[in-house]
């Protein structure tokens, strides 16, 4: 049986503090990308009880993404947003989904996050993360955004740091491994650097802006 909103958000409240439930409850967060990091930032933010989640992505669910994505195998073949939204809403009900399957680009950036106060970056690609982070800070320099570089292959949990980069501007990994050197993607790894976006994400929310 699905809990009632109110059940639900009182468990939270008992949880996280009724201050800061409100807080999260009240907060709108958009994710840019919904592969490894992303689809698991998702799934942690939803779970916290996030109020709303504007999640992008274009792409369309591989049998590739199921080692470290948050999909399951009945859903390959299906656009991310459709399969992560009904994701998100198995897990928390009373969370506002605003999808968008569309690529981003520097062009349709400032037009597509300009009602998100809080952006995270959960891109594969580095050219990707570099328009989007470049593109945010030029254009709203008031907005936080949270991005992720270094997660692959299974070197030490421990080289997986969260850095203050800037004022608005947090980047969250190792910032060394890269798959293209050799280095698989794995599920424990990547987790633990959504883990990070999904924890600062909460921060800054919190009001607590230090890393």
């Amino acid at each position: 049986m699905i809990p009632t909103e109110k059940e639900f958000f009182n468990t939270l409240k008992e949880r996280h503090g009724e201050d800061l439930q409100k807080k999260i409850s009240s907060a709108k967060v958009a994710i840019c990308g919904l592969g490894g990091l992303g689809s698991n930032i998702a799934v942690a933010l939803a779970r916290a009880g996030i109020g709303s989640l504007h999640i992008i992505d274009f792409d369309k669910v591989d049998v590739s993404n199921l080692n470290r994505q948050q999909y399951t195998a009945e859903q390959v073949g299906i656009y991310k947003t459709v399969a992560m939204t009904a994701n998100l809403k198995a897990i928390n009900p009373y969370c506002e989904i605003i999808p968008e399957t569309v690529g981003l680009d520097e062009n349709n950036i400032p037009e597509i996050l300009r009602n998100d106060y809080i952006i995270c970056e959960a891109f594969d690609k580095p050219e990707a993360k570099a328009v989007l982070v470049n593109t945010v800070l030029e254009n709203f320099p008031e907005k936080y955004i949270v991005s992720g570089s270094g997660m692959a292959g299974i070197g030490s949990s421990n080289t997986i740091t969260t850095r203050r980069v800037m004022k608005n501007f947090y980047l969250c990994g190792d910032g060394i491994s890269d798959i293209a050197d050799g280095a698989g993607l794995f599920m424990s790894r990547v987790m633990i650097c959504a883990g990070h976006q999904a924890n600062m994400i909460l921060r800054i929310i919190a009001g607590e802006l230090n890393v």
